[in-house]
């Protein structure tokens, strides 16, 4: 199992950056509840579920399914706690989950093919449901063609910001910890891929992106 070293930590601070993953949604995917359901629910029902209240249990729910859990359960318990109408809602979410991701972060596209073409490992690591990360690559293809690999935490059934995902990435595409840099929009993720070695930076935009990027080297 890969851990951070205890003994070598300037090391590992200044140890050129040869691999660099992204989290998903929020860094190279917009998430949006909105577009999915507007035209089809009434907009009052649909502010309440957009709300970060999480009025209707939605972002509890698909958090379930990030980990792993199958829809087939998790529905059957938001119908429970929250009524037909919540369950009518969150099934037609994941049934049209495309209509919830809009547009790649702006930028997004151009640094990972600057990462690509300047021999830079460009990787995915994702907290997403097995059964709705299928639309990310559907409708954004070209994140498919650029990205070397991508570990999604409802396959694996583990999630950010465990450790056991972060290492599980690391073996798999066969990285240093000390050489990979990490983005993420959820400062708690990002603090999970420090905890293994990894250098995390929580995620803005593709200009800070950039900038950290050649902050530590990396020659784009």
């Amino acid at each position: 199992m890969m851990t951070r070293p205890e003994n070598n930590e300037a090391d590992n601070r200044n140890a050129a950056i040869h691999d660099v993953m992204f989290d998903f949604c929020g860094v190279l995917l917009e998430l949006n509840y909105r577009p999915c359901f507007e035209g089809h629910f009434p907009e009052a029902i649909i502010n309440q579920v957009c709300s970060d209240r999480d009025v209707y249990g939605f972002f509890a729910a698909e958090a379930r399914m990030d980990a792993g859990e199958d829809f087939a359960v998790v529905i059957k318990d938001v119908e429970k706690e929250y009524g037909d109408k919540a369950a009518t809602m969150f099934r037609y979410y994941i049934e049209h989950y495309g209509d919830a991701l809009p547009k790649t972060i702006d930028g997004m596209e151009i640094l990972l093919s600057d990462l690509r073409r300047a021999g830079y490992g460009v990787w995915g690591l994702t907290n997403w449901s097995a059964e709705t990360f299928h639309f990310a690559f559907e409708k954004f293809p070209q994140l498919e063609n650029l990205l070397q690999g991508t570990v999604v935490s409802g396959v694996e059934k583990m999630h950010k910001p465990n450790a056991d995902i972060f290492n599980l990435a690391l073996t798999r595409f066969g990285l240093d910890a000390a050489r990979t840099v990490f983005f993420d929009d959820t400062q708690a993720n990002v603090d999970g891929a420090k905890a293994v070695g990894i250098k995390g930076i929580h995620f803005s935009d593709a200009i800070q992106a950039r900038k950290a990027l050649r902050g530590l080297g990396v020659n784009i």
